[in-house]
């Protein structure tokens, strides 16, 4: 029989986690002396611990360690449990990689702007939505209230029931911009199934992946914001891939100062 701190030394693993691993059941000792509480382990525990302490470096938590030990699954069974933990290394060592790009490009525009970062890109899926939408050629961007207006009174007497949150969005079709003549469809998701109406028409709008900002205050800073998108789309890998759109969350409907205005501003983008 073997001493705690003898198996100590021997499993490289501390009398502390020993200790751990028996209040688990992960390990526990041979025998406890009864009369003085004194801890022994046996020489065929070693591997036991050995494998112990090479789940744990391979990112096995204790649960799931227990489970492997307690089943001791046979070589087919183990090759699964050891790819899925690879995989999940993987996808962790991706997220860590991204992570890090993020940090690169925010540290490299500090150097070149010498200020704090003033609009922060993001990667996220717009879900699935079914709207009401509006898609006419008005004649420039700041007329865009015209297609909202008439959504608004078309959808009336339909009795809309919105969803929750409710996307509030204007999509710029054009593939350049434009001074005159522009390509806009204005949409609102809702719930529920009706009928089109002379301008308005109800269709799902299928998921899409954009780099996103979100600032508050008048659209005059729209030019500033598009140019951090372009740069954290250029930085990270991705390139466009589809009609820009805004999403309005709180808008002139909703306050008529400016200063209070909060627009997401959504790229579509794929992996360049």
């Amino acid at each position: 029989m073997i001493k705690i701190g003898d198996f100590s030394k021997l499993s490289r693993i501390s009398i502390r986690m020993l200790r751990h691993y028996a209040e688990t059941g992960l390990l526990a000792p041979e025998k406890i002396d009864p009369c003085t509480g004194y801890r022994y382990y046996s020489e065929t525990q070693l591997p036991v611990a050995n494998r112990i302490t090479a789940l744990k470096d391979m990112g096995f938590g204790l649960s799931a360690i227990g489970e492997i030990l307690a089943q001791n699954p046979g070589l087919d069974t183990f090759e699964q449990y050891l790819r899925i933990k690879r995989a999940e290394a993987q996808e962790q060592q991706e997220r860590t990689r991204r992570r890090i790009r993020l940090l690169d490009t925010a540290l490299e525009q500090m150097r070149k702007d010498g200020a704090m970062i003033k609009y922060d890109v993001t990667k996220k899926e717009i879900p699935e939505l079914y709207a009401a939408c509006v898609r006419q050629v008005i004649p420039t961007y700041a007329h865009e209230g015209i297609l909202w207006k008439m959504l608004m009174e078309e959808t009336a007497p339909l009795g809309m029931r919105l969803t929750n949150p409710c996307y509030v969005t204007a999509v710029f079709h054009d593939k350049e911009h434009k001074e005159a003549d522009v390509d806009v469809e204005v949409r609102q998701s809702v719930q529920g199934s009706y009928p089109d109406t002379r301008n308005v028409t109800f269709r799902t709008i299928p998921p899409v992946l954009v780099a996103s900002t979100t600032y508050k205050g008048p659209y005059e800073q729209m030019t500033e914001v598009n140019e951090a998108v372009a740069r954290w789309v250029r930085d990270n890998g991705y390139e466009f891939a589809g009609a820009a759109f805004n999403i309005y969350h709180v808008s002139p409907h909703e306050t008529s100062n400016p200063e209070e205005y909060v627009t997401e501003v959504c790229y579509p983008i794929a992996k360049a």
